[in-house]
């Protein structure tokens, strides 16, 4: 981001380490996905990230708009929800299909959300759709004055 001042001799990148902790932390994230006509959608959902597999999953249901977009182009965007400490992560998603797969993010989902909402359990998750998002590349940004231009980072995934 030179055109921002960033790339200086005082830039030290984020770690990895830093992006996987807010990222397993946060509660909603944005997603964003394409519609086949190009347009942007993006809406809020609850997820999961798992590191070390670099992957996320979330829950929608069978007719939700962002799973037919995805169906038509897997590509999409997932951010937490905090502005100043930004995480953004490109990849591409998919519905997950297995079996054996599906019930690990179910457990994973129900950990991180049950104590939220004590009603959420593994049916209802069955009864919807779980989607998949394998993380390409990620972007950490801290939106305080003193760390924007001194911290800005790109993870490459694969």
């Amino acid at each position: 981001m030179p055109d921002y001042g960033v790339a200086g001799p005082r830039w030290a990148p984020l770690p990895w380490s830093w992006a996987a902790e807010r990222l397993r932390a946060n509660q909603n994230f944005w997603l964003v996905t394409v519609s086949p006509d190009a347009r942007p959608h993006a809406m809020p959902v609850w997820g999961v990230w798992e590191d070390p597999e670099s992957s996320f999953a979330f829950s929608c249901g069978p007719r939700a708009r962002k799973l037919r977009n995805l169906a038509t182009n897997p590509r999409a965007v997932v951010m937490v929800d905090d502005t100043v400490e930004c995480v953004s992560i490109e990849g591409r998603a998919a519905r997950v299909r297995d079996d054996e797969r599906r019930e690990q993010w179910i457990d994973r989902y129900l950990a991180k959300y049950q104590a939220l909402a004590p009603d959420l359990d593994a049916e209802f998750l069955r009864s919807n759709v779980l989607v998949e998002f394998a993380a390409e590349r990620a972007f950490g940004v801290i939106e305080r004055e003193e760390e924007f231009s001194t911290r800005p980072t790109r993870w490459v995934f694969g």
